[in-house]
């Protein structure tokens, strides 16, 4: 009988402790101000990621598990799997596009240029860096991204296309690698598009300095 309630009680406190919510391990930079953090995470050259991914269209869903490789100039190498079977190929190198199957514009964009500006969110080119309804905003003339200023985090970042549409891109769940902050979950929607994706693993590229 003793044992038998033995093991009801562990049985409780190994529930209690997985149901209990995750302490989140908000950024620390040791007093450092937001544009050293900038000229930091502009030395990452490339980057490697694994994320599921979540594709929806007007109320269908297809979901899958990614590998990526991607540079700071935005060419990359995307592999999505689903049941362990490779579904999309997509490869995107000095502006040139190649896709297995083929895709739509809408979708191309979200895994080209969207993908390359959410994860480098701090590479804009010609950006000015301000401050709106209590955030840090770096802006161009075709994206605006919003910063949270006590995490050095990117909360929402819009970009601005010639046709007239918008890629809105939305940031949740601080994590860490190697020393570097990033947000492990991010949502990208374009028209009738959306994407979520869940980085389960990312490992990020460093330019060393050189000495003088």
């Amino acid at each position: 009988m003793k044992t038998v309630s033995r093991l009801c009680l562990f049985s409780l406190i190994f529930v209690a402790v997985a149901c209990a919510p995750k302490m989140i391990v908000m950024p620390s930079y040791e007093g450092r101000t937001f544009p050293e953090v900038l000229a930091d995470l502009n030395r990452i050259s490339s980057l490697d990621a694994t994320f599921s991914i979540v594709f929806e269209k007007e109320g269908s869903e297809i979901k899958g598990d990614a590998a990526l490789d991607m540079t700071s100039s935005g060419d990359l190498s995307l592999r999505v799997y689903s049941l362990g079977f490779l579904t999309l190929e997509l490869i995107s190198k000095n502006g040139r596009i190649k896709s297995n199957p083929s895709l739509d514009r809408n979708k191309i964009l979200i895994l080209t240029g969207g993908l390359k500006n959410c994860l480098f969110w701090w590479d804009a080119e010609g950006s000015t860096l301000g401050e709106a309804d209590g955030d840090f905003l770096i802006q161009n003339h075709s994206r605006e991204v919003w910063i949270d200023k006590d995490t050095f985090l990117p909360k929402l970042q819009n970009i601005y296309f010639k046709n007239g549409k918008m890629l809105a891109i939305y940031y949740e769940e601080p994590a860490v690698s190697n020393g570097v902050w990033y947000q492990s979950q991010i949502r990208l929607e374009l028209a009738q598009y959306s994407a979520t994706l869940k980085i389960e693993d990312i490992d990020f590229k460093i330019t060393r300095r050189s000495k003088s």
